[in-house]
């Protein structure tokens, strides 16, 4: 695949995935206003999108998706460098703007990263290999367990009820 090709295909890509997220966001502002047909179509236009991202991300897996082992080291690396260098750098602007519950949520973001890169690094060296019988994650601020769900997420605090569990 020709390189402009490639840049617009991860283009839109992220403009899709993006798009996905937000007209769910907006379909939960209309369910808060009692807006059901209007939830309806945003919900349906984002699964549209999904499909549309999806169709991109397959038509980027040679160049995006490889081996189990080198996705696991990507994962880890990306996990490392988002939790060490970008999200201090994004607690540090909405501190310096005033923004707290920015600072908050990027900083439960960056503790959760520092765990998930730690999960990672355990699937590198094997030590969870065909072990772990589920996943438990906090839907307040994104910290994963493979442990049995917690009382209280160590990273936000929210109570066990908050967890998802995802399992085989």
């Amino acid at each position: 695949m020709k390189e402009r090709t490639r840049d617009n295909i991860y283009k839109a890509f992220v403009g899709e995935a993006k798009a996905y997220f937000r007209l769910l966001a907006y379909a939960e502002k209309a369910d808060e206003e009692e807006l059901p047909q209007i939830s309806m179509l945003f919900r349906a236009i984002a699964d549209a999108e999904r499909v549309h991202a999806t169709r991109h991300l397959n038509s980027l897996k040679e160049v995006m998706v490889k081996d189990t082992d080198t996705n696991l080291e990507k994962s880890f690396q990306r996990e490392k460098s988002v939790s060490e260098n970008e999200y201090p750098n994004f607690i540090q602007a909405a501190e310096e703007d005033g923004e707290k519950v920015a600072a908050i949520a990027f900083t439960q973001a960056r503790d959760a990263e520092t765990f998930h890169a730690k999960l990672y690094e355990r699937a590198i060296m094997n030590v969870i290999k065909d072990v772990v019988k589920a996943y438990h994650v906090c839907q307040v601020c994104g910290y994963v367990t493979e442990k049995k769900i917690p009382k209280k997420c160590p990273v936000c605090g929210a109570p066990e009820e908050k967890f998802n569990t995802i399992d085989v």
